[in-house]
């Protein structure tokens, strides 16, 4: 039997009040940022939730006491798990507060479509209460797989057209606009993208938001003029560089996680002081020790995950309604690697 946990509980745990814990779980003000994000911390750990969470688990037809643990799966492959670890994070972390587990299970690198119902099989994917289908999947096919099981699926990722799933992301598109908007306003309108922009959906929504971004500012966007070819090679690096010694940009946006350290590093070898000489936005999955602290759009990634978790419970309770697409938006995180344009 799960023991009832009271306000009393959390608060003697903190070292609060009632009253601070109650105004905190309620968005009430009076107390620090940090203060509310650690009750929060621990009311999900211990599983309490307010009158107005319960009421509204019970409005979706979601127990919030479930007697039963449900097994879900987060199905990934290799080009995923730099930022699948912050989304596991935050799977767990909702489904903790039910009883609920979920388990990572890695695509083979060398998997093929045909194959897949095979190592469906094998693997258990198809005892699962429900799959969680993570992004940057290899082959358009293999995601067509996954997205055709007949389990309640939660897409980590853009969904691509006529695609029968509920989504949950975190928003690139608000993202890359943050980004453009931010160097904007401290001068700069010189500024070079750097990232692939064809091979995945969110990196395709990536490049839309900079040249949008870009034309509202004015200026309009030569895809030649921007390092964003890639071919499988480390040529993109070599493009990079060219394409930053013929334009002199003010500031460069890094599109991808994985190429901002390369991207920081050449130019550094260039001997372009960052910010001094040039500005770096970065759009990292968080902040990494091979940089500076960046300026960057935060992907709520974690967040994401929490939320998927919430998603999918909602699903199984409620097969019948409309797919919905969830975005979530982060702020943006003024780091040392941008500065106002001087002159």
């Amino acid at each position: 039997m799960r023991k009832r946990i009271t306000l009393h509980d959390l608060a003697a745990q903190l070292g609060l009040t009632i009253q601070t814990v109650s105004k905190a779980l309620r968005g009430l003000p009076g107390m620090s940022e940090q203060t509310r994000s650690e009750v929060f911390k621990l009311a999900r750990e211990l599983g309490y939730m307010t009158k107005d969470q319960k009421q509204t688990l019970q409005q979706d037809f979601i127990s919030p006491y479930p007697v039963v643990q449900r097994r879900f799966v987060l199905v990934q492959n290799k080009q995923s798990l730099n930022f699948n670890r912050l989304l596991l994070q935050g799977l767990h972390e909702r489904f903790m507060e039910f009883g609920h587990t979920v388990q990572p299970l890695l695509i083979p690198p060398k998997l093929k479509p045909s194959q897949f119902e095979d190592w469906a099989e094998d693997e258990g994917l198809l005892y699962a209460e429900g799959v969680f289908i993570a992004p940057r999947m290899n082959w358009d096919l293999l995601e067509q797989k996954l997205l055709e099981l007949q389990l309640p699926r939660i897409l980590l990722n853009f969904p691509p057209p006529e695609s029968k799933v509920d989504s949950v992301i975190w928003d690139v598109y608000e993202a890359v606009y943050q980004a453009v908007r931010r160097l904007v306003r401290m001068g700069h309108r010189n500024i070079l993208y750097v990232g692939d922009t064809k091979d995945q959906r969110g990196f395709v929504i990536r490049w839309q938001a900079f040249t949008e971004a870009m034309k509202e500012a004015g200026v309009m966007v030569d895809p030649c003029e921007h390092a964003i070819e890639r071919d499988g090679s480390e040529g993109w690096l070599q493009d990079f560089q060219q394409k930053y010694e013929l334009r002199q940009p003010t500031a460069v946006i890094c599109g991808i996680d994985e190429e901002a350290a390369p991207v920081y590093h050449t130019l550094r070898r260039l001997g372009v002081s960052v910010p001094q000489q040039c500005s770096l936005v970065a759009l990292l999955n968080e902040q990494s020790d091979t940089l500076p602290l960046c300026s960057r759009p935060q992907l709520p990634i974690r967040e994401a995950g929490y939320r998927a978790a919430d998603r999918m419970l909602w699903r199984i309770a409620n097969p019948h309604l409309p797919f919905e697409h969830v975005r979530l938006q982060g702020d943006f995180f003024t780091g040392s690697t941008i500065q106002k344009l001087q002159g």
